[in-house]
């Protein structure tokens, strides 16, 4: 929706009766209630998420069924009974069998198009294709890669359900879009291509075609002594053995992943994302151990949004705090909100908040921290 003069108004938590602008409606309860008072929180956010899954046809908790096939490739870890489907819409029980029905290293579901650099990538301010980072070795250019493009690859699924979404329209695609192969993004390389990113929905959803496409541009990118940089922007769900594969290839490639830090609390991820939060920081964790063998540009960028009322201060701290353990040169993207998708009644992030989270960040030890989306700051 367009924003509105109403989301200036206060709204009231059903828990505590507290009121503020930064309290959604729509989400029902205040980030200290989803915190102190966590179950009957979760009671109240399932009406509004059940609502929307049901909406979108999707699987409205991942499945947990006893005896059932375990999938794996994620966090949600669903165990699939005869014909469930799994949490992301793309693995099914069929006469018990563990059938995917797309996203593996056959088949994906996405759509893609050339996005001309440097672009608003959360990691344009620091990677080869928008600064002179990792030139000349991963970059064309001493510079901003100018005349050149990204292959932009959009996934349609997604391991998170976030009430926030900023791209849910992959809530329709995963229904509507034709499952294709790998090569059918390693065909769309141009000569002008410098770099391929994944994103969505969530390319954690899809990873081993993901993985895939990678492994066609490393040949491309040897065959054609060129340069062609493959980067990830996810939540950092999947599987730990899988993203280890994702990470050389990155590395490899000269690219970046770009991980999505939504909350630090695991109940907070909870409650908004639908889904724990577990797997994003072991990953980060396992990523960052790789980071001084590629020094010449950044291999792992973090972002956070700055939702008002429930990723403040507090969330953004234990964040950079945690980022800060395992290197401080971790660039750190601090995102303006725009209210979206279930919960579009909050304002926009304040020039305020989006400073006292940059001022907290950087109290952490962290070193490349910006604040993207500024153009949203109220």
């Amino acid at each position: 929706m367009c924003f509105s003069p109403s989301n200036l108004n206060k709204k009231k938590c059903q828990l505590c009766s507290k009121e503020s602008i930064e309290i959604s409606e729509k989400l029902g309860v205040c980030k200290e209630c989803i915190l102190t008072q966590h179950q009957e929180a979760m009671e109240i956010i399932n009406k509004t998420r059940v609502k929307y899954r049901e909406k979108y046809n999707l699987t409205v908790t991942p499945p947990k069924t006893a005896k059932g096939l375990v999938c794996g490739d994620c966090v949600n870890n669903c165990r699939l009974g005869e014909g469930e489907v799994g949490f992301c819409n793309l693995v099914k029980n069929i006469n018990q069998k563990l059938v995917r029905l797309a996203g593996d290293e056959k088949n994906g579901l996405f759509s893609f198009y050339y996005d001309p650099l440097p672009t608003n990538c959360v990691a344009s301010p620091f990677c080869p294709g928008g600064t002179s980072s990792g030139y000349p070795k991963y970059s064309y250019v001493d510079g901003p890669e100018i005349g050149w493009n990204n292959l932009a690859v959009f996934y349609q699924a997604c391991t998170f359900d976030c009430l926030f979404c900023q791209n849910h329209q992959y809530r329709k695609g995963v229904h509507l879009s034709k499952p294709d192969p790998p090569e059918v993004i390693d065909k769309a390389v141009r000569k002008d291509t410098s770099c391929i990113c994944f994103f969505g929905g969530d390319p954690a959803a899809q990873i081993r075609h993901t993985n895939a496409v990678g492994l066609l541009a490393l040949k491309r990118a040897k065959k054609e002594e060129r340069i062609l940089r493959v980067c990830w922007e996810t939540n950092g769900s999947a599987k730990p053995e899988l993203m280890r594969k994702t990470t050389e290839i990155a590395m490899k490639s000269g690219g970046s992943i770009k991980i999505d830090t939504k909350t630090f609390d695991d109940e907070l991820n909870r409650a908004l994302c639908g889904t724990s939060n577990k797997f994003t920081y072991f990953n980060l964790k396992e990523i960052g151990k790789r980071i001084k063998d590629r020094p010449e540009t950044p291999l792992l960028v973090a972002s956070t949004l700055l939702i008002p009322g429930y990723i403040d201060e507090d969330q953004v701290e234990k964040i950079a705090d945690f980022l800060a353990s395992i290197n401080p040169s971790i660039p750190y993207s601090l995102l303006a909100f725009y209210p979206a998708f279930a919960i579009d009644d909050l304002p926009t992030t304040s020039k305020e908040h989006a400073e006292r989270c940059f001022k907290i960040a950087k109290k952490q030890g962290l070193e490349n921290i910006s604040i993207g989306n500024k153009h949203l700051l109220r």
